[in-house]
């Protein structure tokens, strides 16, 4: 009996541990940024969104937005962690990285898995196809009736987009990024490569006039879609200082003047539009 007591007051001890631990979790990220500990953000490379330049240097709007937050909350130092676009959110929650930059779309799928910060942008998406568009796409109905295949990024939101529109996932071709989906749309084994409206014009201009871009406003009002920066479920007080700090920050002449040089500008500003609505309805 003795024994029993002894094991029941290890474990209680070790759930007490665990507790304590958890609770200073919860606030861990926060303490240790005003403590001037290095925050690593999360992004893929995926222009002009975010993407790394020279030595990984955080480029992009989402990036520049981001990180004039971060210095109105009195965080400078930082560290870029490039990745693919499929590992941003399972990196996150392995603690790899401490914040997603990368231009992320708020969907409810997502918001299951991390938080968000309140919208910084709304945006929507396109496709790139072949130069003068033989199959005439231009909406998801056109790829589904035309037998076309689609290819995107493995995790893009085009994915569930193109199910909930019909599309048959045999006829949706997942790749790691926009490099392959222009060099699938190139070599004729996709018809269509589904991005962001941004990353559309940006592989157009890469591709020498090989692909072009479809009209946007042919796709869903319902596929319009906010982006904020993601953040681990257990980093609340971090998301609640962050949206504090944007909240003075979004749509300033500071903010517009960072993400100016990467295409944003007044009219992807996102409204009155909360993160909540977002999570419910996208």
């Amino acid at each position: 009996m003795k024994k029993t007591i002894r094991q029941l007051l290890v474990g209680a001890s070790a759930a007490l541990t665990l507790a304590a631990s958890a609770s200073v979790g919860a606030e861990g990220l926060l303490e240790r940024a005003r403590a001037g500990e290095t925050i690593r953000i999360g992004f893929a490379n995926e222009v002009p969104w975010a993407y790394p330049g020279e030595g990984n240097a955080p480029l992009g709007f989402a990036n520049a937005h981001a990180l004039g937050v971060l210095e109105k909350m009195g965080i400078t130092n930082v560290e870029p962690v490039v990745t693919e676009w499929g590992g941003l959110i399972p990196g996150l929650k392995a603690n790899r990285f401490d914040i997603i930059t990368g231009g992320m779309y708020i969907l409810g799928s997502r918001c299951e898995n991390v938080n968000f910060s309140e919208p910084m942008g709304v945006f929507g998406d396109a496709f790139i196809v072949a130069k003068g568009n033989p199959k005439g796409i231009q909406t998801y109905q056109d790829i589904k009736n035309g037998g076309a295949t689609l290819v995107t990024g493995a995790g893009y939101n085009i994915v569930e987009v193109a199910k909930k529109e019909g599309i048959d996932e045999g006829s949706i071709m997942q790749v790691p990024g926009p490099t392959e989906i222009l060099a699938a749309v190139r070599a004729g084994r996709a018809d269509a490569g589904g991005v962001t409206f941004f990353t559309a014009r940006n592989l157009a201009r890469e591709s020498g006039g090989a692909v072009e871009v479809t009209d946007p406003s042919r796709l869903p009002e319902w596929t319009l879609n906010w982006v904020g920066i993601g953040f681990r479920k257990s980093d609340t007080a971090f998301l609640d200082a962050f949206n504090a700090a944007q909240a003075d920050y979004l749509g300033s002449p500071e903010m517009l003047a960072a993400v100016g040089e990467f295409e944003y500008t007044k009219a992807q500003l996102p409204g009155d539009v909360t993160t909540a609505y977002a999570c419910a309805n996208r």
